[in-house]
């Protein structure tokens, strides 16, 4: 099983001046726990999660001093990313590796959808 069968397709993502209360309210009307940052283009130009902005929260003393601040600050730039084509358990391997929780998959240069850790784990075993 590739990628391509399993990615969540429609996504939150927000552009490259978007602020943290930006990306809060994305993962918050998605009910997913991180973000893309994409330019115009489609490429992805970091990723944010939860735990990202726990941090800077921590680091901030608080949420409110960081709703203004643009969201890229905090996030993963030049994330590590997938093909669509790659097999589902490489990108597991990768993403325990590498110590990640949300993989881009990439369709050439542009953004093509995102998976969990979870998501691989859950089409591997229903594989069996």
């Amino acid at each position: 099983m590739v990628l391509a069968e399993i990615l969540h397709a429609h996504l939150p993502r927000v552009g490259p001046d978007a602020t943290i209360r930006d990306a809060v309210d994305m993962m918050d009307i998605y009910q997913f726990p991180a973000l893309v940052i994409s330019d115009g283009d489609g490429r992805a130009l970091g990723v944010l999660t939860e735990g990202d902005i726990c941090r800077a929260i921590q680091q901030q003393s608080g949420l409110m001093p960081l709703a203004g601040e643009p969201a890229l600050k905090f996030a993963t730039k030049e994330p590590i990313s997938a093909n669509l084509e790659m097999e589902v358990s490489d990108a597991l391997h990768l993403m325990l590796a590498r110590g990640i929780t949300l993989l881009p998959v990439m369709n050439g240069a542009h953004l093509a959808g995102i998976v969990l850790r979870v998501d691989l784990m859950q089409a591997m075993l229903s594989d069996l």
